[in-house]
């Protein structure tokens, strides 16, 4: 009998260690393609074909979450390209492309594959390449800003959410502009009101237009403002990058 006991208990010790399961850490790695499809509107100003020899400025548009994801048309609903459609001129071109996607971020890496093909294949001036964008596009060009430093001669961002904890990452060479509603429902007035005041505190050069009881169309007097498009004509960076 006990010698049946102690076979008994072998099999089942053998079972057990046969079928104990074991956790595994492996090392690998995988190329990823991510295609993006942008759409877009390119404005170029009235002496770009009687100018041949002259390089321009270039403004980067993007437009706020509603509208993203449908007819291009829609672009042109508010910011420069509303401007454009009731027949303001600007001196600089205009790159406007639409997010296709109507709840997702702007793919910024997408834009910024989209800015350079532009700029490459027109005469922009590299050293005045001019960054804008509304609500979601605020906030891109925000995101933009902290991830690709050295790219833009000025910015101006209108009700935008804020990184606020990477605002040392921008450029100080950078002047912003940021435009804002006290009353906005949508991004708060916090998001621009912390941002600016962290920047001011690191000694960034932030212009800052306080809309008071306004909401979050912060837009429409932001690109009514003459003075915006004045003051981005007078930023050129010193420096290009590498």
């Amino acid at each position: 009998m006990k010698w049946i006991l102690r076979c008994f208990c072998g099999v089942v010790l053998m079972f057990s260690n046969s079928c104990a399961s074991q956790s595994v850490l492996i090392q690998d790695e995988e190329q990823t393609v991510i295609n993006e499809k942008l759409r877009y509107y390119l404005y170029y100003p009235e002496d770009y074909e009687s100018s041949p020899d002259e390089k321009f400025p270039l403004l980067l548009f993007l437009h706020g979450g509603g509208e993203s994801g449908e007819a291009l048309e829609k672009v042109k609903l508010n910011g420069p390209p509303k401007l454009l459609a009731e027949g303001k001129d600007f001196p600089f071109l205009i790159l406007a492309p639409q997010n296709p996607h109507k709840r997702q971020w702007w793919n910024t890496r997408a834009v910024m594959q989209l800015l350079d093909t532009i700029v490459t294949n027109n005469r922009v001036d590299r050293k005045r390449i001019y960054l804008t964008g509304l609500s979601r596009g605020g906030s891109a060009a925000w995101e933009l800003a902290v991830q690709y430093p050295t790219t833009f001669a000025a910015m101006a961002v209108v009700c935008g959410m804020a990184p606020l904890p990477y605002a040392s990452w921008i450029d100080k060479a950078m002047p912003m502009w940021v435009f804002h509603g006290t009353e906005d429902k949508s991004i708060p007035f916090s998001e621009s009101e912390n941002m600016v005041k962290k920047l001011r505190s690191l000694g960034y050069n932030v212009k800052f237009t306080v809309y008071e009881g306004l909401g979050h169309a912060a837009w429409i007097p932001a690109y009514k403002t003459e003075a915006l498009y004045e003051w981005m004509m007078e930023q050129e960076r010193n420096k290009l990058p590498d």
